[in-house]
């Protein structure tokens, strides 16, 4: 995969994720890359845990459908994994 899709997924993260939290400047997605993945590590203010992942994971599994969605044409996999 490209750095442009990968950076324009990262953006999207960090544009969702700031737009649900109380604490947008705690934001942080880093990029992790291994042969066959590349994961988007999500990081935000412990209170605002909760409103990330969404009842049931909800939120969580919207934001990886989107992620989804627009890697559909590479052959690269690009998780999402929200820390603690």
């Amino acid at each position: 995969m490209d750095d442009g899709s990968v950076e324009a997924q990262k953006e999207l993260v960090l544009f969702l994720a700031r737009s649900l939290v109380d604490e947008p400047d705690d934001v942080r997605v880093e990029v992790v890359d291994d042969d066959r993945r590349t994961t988007l590590e999500l990081t935000v203010a412990q209170e605002d845990l909760g409103k990330v992942i969404g009842k049931d994971g909800r939120t969580a599994r919207a934001i990886r459908t989107l992620l989804s969605s627009m890697q559909s044409r590479s052959r690269r996999r690009v998780l999402l994994d929200i820390l603690e």
